[in-house]
């Protein structure tokens, strides 16, 4: 969710000390199709999904300071659209710093549990493949490149969902579970951890299991990743 400015600089910090390795988001998507020696230990991706406006005003400034890959999960229907969101020419820039990843969040973000409890089967069938063709092609004609991953809107997911994704061409989607990503994750279903404001840099250590008592040269527990989700870019004074 939206963190403030000086958390989501404590966590970085908390990363760096304790010999975390924050990778792009490719990594873990090679690592997870079959590339076992393909992460350093301990390794982090950063995503931030929805495009708010702190991502470009706020965000930026600090990835572009520590040199930090970052995945933007992107719905377009808010782009140059919603008073909080992100402009075209902003995820254009973002996309240029060769540090932002811009992937699909669907087109405007539905609650695929209440829209299937709203529609026939056929009628929600067709609502998801729309979301995420729809998404998929307004990005790829806005900002070039291929997108071919996706976050579930709200983390919701199931068989049909996946099915639904790999026919649309999604080959990695990105939930909201809360613990590390394993080699034997699904692909369509790779969890990641929900970042809040009240979760300070002890909390994440905790969450990634490297609490202060622990010496920063310890060797992770498994090979696994962690995925840290920001709904919005930290921003400051909220």
């Amino acid at each position: 969710m939206t963190v403030r400015t000086e958390t989501f600089e404590a966590h970085l910090r908390m990363l760096s000390a304790q010999g975390y390795h924050i990778v792009p988001l490719a990594d873990v998507v090679k690592w997870i199709e079959g590339g076992p020696d393909s992460l350093p230990a301990k390794a982090v991706a950063i995503t931030a999904d929805d495009g708010h406006r702190s991502v470009f005003e706020v965000m930026m400034p600090i990835v572009l300071r520590e040199r930090i890959p970052v995945t933007l999960f992107i719905y377009p229907s808010a782009i140059s659209n919603a008073s909080y969101a992100l402009t075209w020419d902003q995820l254009r820039a973002l996309k240029r710093t060769g540090l932002f990843e811009i992937q699909s969040h669907s087109y405007w973000h539905p609650n695929f549990n209440t829209e299937r409890k709203r529609l026939a089967p056929a009628a929600f069938r067709a609502l998801a493949h729309g979301q995420l063709r729809r998404a998929r092609e307004r990005l790829e004609q806005e900002l070039g490149g291929s997108v071919r991953w996706l976050a579930w809107p709200f983390g919701i997911y199931d068989q049909e969902l996946m099915e639904i994704a790999e026919t649309e061409g999604v080959e990695a989607a990105f939930s909201l579970e809360g613990r590390p990503a394993a080699a034997s994750s699904p692909r369509l279903a790779l969890p990641r951890y929900l970042m809040v404001d009240a979760c300070d840099d002890r909390c994440l250590g905790r969450l990634l299991g490297d609490i202060a008592t622990q010496s920063a040269s310890s060797g992770p527990r498994n090979r696994s990743v962690q995925g840290a989700a920001r709904r919005a870019a930290p921003s400051p004074n909220r």
